[in-house]
Order: C-alpha cells, then sequence, then structure tokens
C-alpha cells in the first residue's frame, strides 16, 4: 500500500527450467541462496556478504521518501551500498530481524546515520546520507564481539497452529536468549500468504530468528522462501562459536551445499560448532520415514561432521522430542512449534534451550514446555 519497491535480483535466471530436468531436488535452492543479499534498483546497489540479509525492497514511499528495506539472517551483517551519480544521497533503511542493542557503523567510505525506533523490539531504522558512491557498513550488537557463554533457543514445526504460536513466543520472551533458531516448517504449504503472516507474528518477539526452511516450505514455490526468509543454507559467527544451517528440506543436501558445509567445516574444526537442518539423516526410531532418502548419504553427511568436530546437530521436522546421538555426535530432534504432534507420546508444544560456552562447549540442552 503505497510501497512502490522494487528488486532486481542478480544473476538469477533459467533455474526454473533447469530443475525441471534436474534429479537434485534442491539445487534451484542452493542456486538461489547464492542471489540473496545482491540486489539493485533506483541507481542502488546492495551486496550483502556472504548474503546474511534480504533485500526487501529498494524504492519510494508514498511521500517521495527513498526507502531500503533488509531482513537479517545472522547477529552481524556486513553490507555495501553503492550509488551512481544520479541516485539520491539520502536513504531511510530498515533493519528487521536484528538484536535489539545492534549498532550500525560505517567502515570505508563516508555517510551520516541518524538512528530512530523501529516497530518492534527486532527492527532499527536509520537515515542515511551517503557521502561518497561507495559506502561499507556493518551492524552488530555489542556482546556478539566479546567472546563469552550465552544461550540460545531452537523452535520448528509451526505449520498449520500460526493461531496459536503467539504464547510459545511470550514464553521464549521470558528466557535469556540471544536469539532463537529455527529447523524449518514455519507454515503449512510455504504460500506467500503463509510467509508473510509468519513474518508479522514474529514481531511479537523481542529476539531474532534465524531459520532455515523445511519441506513444508517448498509448496507454492522452492524459492519463495528466499524472498522472506533468505538463505536456505547459511552460517555466521557468535561470541565464538559457530553456526551452519543446511537446507535438507528435500531429505537430501545439495552437492554445492556439501562444499559449503566443507568450508565451514573447515574454518571451525577448532570452535564450538552447531549444525541445525530440517529433515534429520537419520530417524532414531526408523519407523517413520522420517529421515534422508538415501542412508548411503546420511553416513555421508554424519562423517563429515563428526569428521569437523561438530558439537551439536539440531533438527525439527518429526513432531516431537528426541535426545540422541548420531555419527558420535549429540542430537536433538524438537518439533513442537504446535504442528500435528506425534501419538501417545505426551510431549506437547515446546521449544529448546541450549546454553553454550565457547571455551568448554555445550553446557546444557533443556526442554521448555508450553502446554
Amino acid at each position: 500500500m503505497g510501497w512502490r519497491g522494487v528488486v532486481v535480483t542478480l544473476g538469477f535466471c533459467g533455474l526454473l527450467v533447469q530443475a525441471a530436468c534436474s534429479t537434485r531436488p534442491a539445487e534451484e535452492r542452493a542456486e538461489r541462496d547464492l542471489e540473496v543479499g545482491h540486489a539493485a534498483a533506483r541507481g542502488l546497489r546492495v551486496d550483502v556478504d556472504d548474503g546474511l540479509a534480504v533485500v526487501s525492497g529498494i524504492g519510494q514511499d508514498e511521500d517521495g521518501n527513498w526507502q531500503l528495506k533488509l531482513w537479517s539472517s545472522a547477529p552481524t551483517q556486513r553490507f555495501t551500498l553503492r550509488r551512481t551519480d544520479a541516485a539520491s544521497t539520502s536513504w531511510r533503511m530498515t533493519l528487521s530481524n536484528v538484536m535489539r542493542e545492534s549498532e550500525l557503523r560505517v567502515v570505508e567510505g563516508e555517510a551520516e546515520i541518524t538512528r530512530s525506533d523501529g516497530s518492534h523490539p527486532t527492527q532499527q531504522v536509520y537515515q542515511l546520507e551517503l557521502r561518497t558512491p561507495e559506502v561499507r557498513f556493518e551492524l552488530m550488537a555489542p556482546e556478539a564481539r566479546q567472546r563469552g557463554p550465552f544461550s540460545f533457543a531452537l523452535l520448528s514445526d509451526v505449520q498449520e497452529a500460526i493461531d496459536r504460536v503467539q504464547d510459545i513466543f511470550g514464553r521464549i520472551n521470558q528466557e535469556p536468549v540471544a536469539f532463537m533458531l529455527g529447523a524449518g516448517d514455519l507454515t503449512q504449504r510455504g504460500t506467500d500468504e503463509q510467509l508473510s503472516r509468519y513474518k508479522r507474528e514474529l514481531e511479537r518477539l523481542e529476539v531474532p530468528y534465524y531459520t532455515t526452511l523445511g519441506n513444508h516450505e517448498l509448496g507454492q514455490s522452492p524459492t519463495l522462501w528466499h524472498d522472506y526468509f533468505g538463505r536456505a543454507s547459511f552460517h555466521f559467527d557468535f561470541r565464538g562459536a559457530a553456526f551452519s544451517l543446511v537446507d535438507s528440506g528435500s531429505a537430501t543436501v545439495d552437492p554445492l551445499i556439501y562444499d559449503r558445509l566443507d568450508g565451514w567445516l573447515g574454518e571451525h574444526g577448532s570452535d564450538v560448532h552447531i549444525v541445525a537442518m530440517h529433515i534429520p539423516p537419520l530417524d532414531p526410531i526408523g519407523v517413520r520415514n522420517g529421515a534422508f532418502s538415501s542412508r548411503n548419504e546420511a553416513a555421508k553427511l554424519l562423517g563429515r561432521l563428526a569428521r569437523g568436530h561438530v558439537d551439536l546437530t539440531l533438527y525439527g521436522h518429526i513432531h516431537s522430542y528426541y535426545d540422541f546421538e548420531n555419527g558420535g555426535i549429540p542430537a536433538y530432534i524438537s518439533g513442537g512449534g504446535g504442528a500435528i504432534p506425534e501419538r501417545f507420546d505426551d510431549i506437547g508444544r515446546h521449544f529448546l534451550v541450549i546454553d553454550v560456552d565457547p571455551d568448554s562447549g555445550i553446557r546444557d540442552v533443556r526442554t521448555v514446555r508450553v502446554d
């Protein structure tokens, strides 16, 4: 309503045709990941390092003011704005899904920054005056700079229970967590309406929500997710610990993502490393078809994670709670966001709170029941 935003995604073409003939069901999403965070319109180009934010819009509001909107996928953002001579030097930038104490600073180039309050706790608004044609920024919360213990939450598999997720968010707000991870299946069918609704509900959260997709997000379009929440596979660091979220929504991991995962594992072999994905490689019960399509691939992935010294694996998909090991790595399945639960398990809606110390590892994983 009144927003005339335009985003031109760079370099993404022909993938729908390619995917139709592909034997790799997640290939299109793996390719689309690379386009997230890169867009150009109205004489302004935006490039977000590692694609850790969605460029939601570049355009003018109904009063003619130039607007830039980003949705964050990680605690720290580094991005570059490049403008042509004909482009405006004055931009109102809205950053959503950010830690509330985050601070924006200029790393290279020159710009004047004026901050104002957003409409909810995880949103920040800045008025930017770009003094040079190219300006590089960094957004980071003060606590993210410091190595030390912290806690985060995990919530997955909301699906058709979106009308009841509000009390879960309220309970999460009572926990001393820095952020929340998601292991997929936020929606029932991944439609525009459902993804948009989930984003609106997240405004109730006082912490950001960094999440990968699940198989239920693939219903309308395999890449619609990227327009709302960004990359399906991505990596970030926080207070000395590493986080890798991996797209397993098609019960497999695409070879392109294995290549990226190898890089993340190699970079953090001596650090505390948490890996999250939707469908687990192996089902701890083994009779529900709730795992990878190929046990050989499951073994390959778990071998990679074990050799990479991963400290914790987190999954969704199965609408219950399980504490087990896979490949010698502690593993948790938590699908307690409200989707139809497993019969007779008496688990109910829940989320996890995980305590991390970058010097000693995973200190505790506890289940918080909502029902």
